[in-house]
């Protein structure tokens, strides 16, 4: 019978840089305008079904927000409409929701507009819109107020561009000052804690993102968070299945060079770990300090995974202007962080934080 555990081990949240860091200072987000993100989803709408899918474009608002008011408008609880993914408040963003109205026609959606959002499109689905089911986003990023020389910005693009950056999850993941994570403790101290399902889900997902950190933090250091090690699990670029590699040959390391497969590291819980031999002592020493918060992921029956260490933007593009900023554009695919590649590049001012 395990012993009780009345405190867990503080987990770290900030993570090493892997190009040498930031060469610039810049200020983004002095309008919402400069930062913006597009959805790209997994399907399109067919036109036939009892959920009503909407593009919504929104501005200085949040997701559940933006929830809220569709809501409302169609006369439905919160409960039926769902989103693929939240989005940045101080942003313009542009995103899909769904409704379920069964039995029922369409409000005028087009006529739902306001200062915050305004609903773009409006099509019908047989399935609601579930929360991950999405191809990635594209961001539109303006830098402003660089000291750097543009030379050195421009390397530093290249070296992102060319190899990529850490898979790391973002600040806002852990909340204000890792709120997440302190009610995360609260809760895995105090299982009997009643929460909403979404806020349970949210801080344990905590948990795992500030462990997959520490992973990769330790990698970054060491300097293998793209390269294998013996015994890695290895995940081809954009799916989600791994595969075993006990001794990285010439063609593995190929492989991880070209960007066709990464590194991964955990998303803790119940389940095998995928790991042998060095790479599976490696990251046991690692997260054998946070032994109890997995212990208590277990518990909660929270499945273990797997999540690539490295991530490459793709159509990765940048415009300097007369004035001396910097446009950044370019895709990521789900899950992964516009911020993991800025603090790569320039340290931020974020204004509208």
């Amino acid at each position: 019978m395990n012993a009780r555990v009345d405190t867990l081990e503080p987990i770290p949240l900030i993570l090493p840089y892997a190009w040498g860091g930031p060469v610039s200072n810049a200020v983004i987000r002095s309008t919402p305008e400069d930062f913006q993100v597009t959805e790209v989803p997994l399907v399109a709408p067919t036109g036939e079904g009892e959920h009503s899918w909407l593009y919504v474009r929104k501005r200085n608002a949040n997701t559940q927000w933006v929830l809220r008011q569709l809501a409302q408008y169609a006369e439905v609880g919160v409960g039926a409409v769902s989103y693929a993914g939240l989005k940045d408040r101080s942003a313009v963003t542009e995103q899909w929701f769904s409704v379920h109205l069964p039995g029922r026609p369409d409000p005028d959606w087009l006529a739902l507009r306001s200062d915050e959002f305004q609903v773009l499109e409006a099509h019908r689905h047989n399935r609601k819109l579930k929360t991950g089911a999405l191809r990635g986003n594209r961001f539109r990023i303006h830098l402003r107020g660089l000291t750097g020389s543009v030379a050195d910005l421009e390397q530093r693009l290249q070296q992102v561009k060319n190899g990529g950056i850490p898979n790391g999850f973002g600040s806002q993941r852990f909340g204000h000052g890792g709120a997440n994570l302190q009610q995360a403790e609260r809760l895995l101290l105090n299982p009997r804690v009643r929460l909403p399902r979404d806020k349970r889900g949210l801080y344990l997902s905590a948990v795992r993102s500030a462990l997959f950190n520490r992973v990769l933090a330790a990698r970054i250091e060491d300097r293998c968070w793209d390269r294998a090690l013996p015994g890695d699990a290895l995940q081809l670029a954009g799916r989600s299945a791994c595969f075993v590699v006990e001794v990285p040959d010439l063609e593995t390391e190929r492989r991880i060079a070209a960007l066709e497969v990464h590194p991964t590291g955990p998303l803790c819980g119940d389940g095998a770990v995928l790991l042998v031999g060095d790479a599976a002592a490696y990251e046991a020493a690692r997260l054998q300090p946070y032994e109890a918060w997995i212990a208590a992921l277990r518990r909660a029956r929270v499945q273990a995974a797997r999540r690539a260490l490295r991530v490459l933007p793709s159509d990765l593009r940048w415009e300097f202007d007369a004035a001396g900023d910097c446009v950044l554009e370019f895709f990521l695919p789900a899950g992964s962080y516009a911020t993991s590649l800025l603090r790569e590049i320039v340290v931020l001012d974020d204004t509208l934080e």
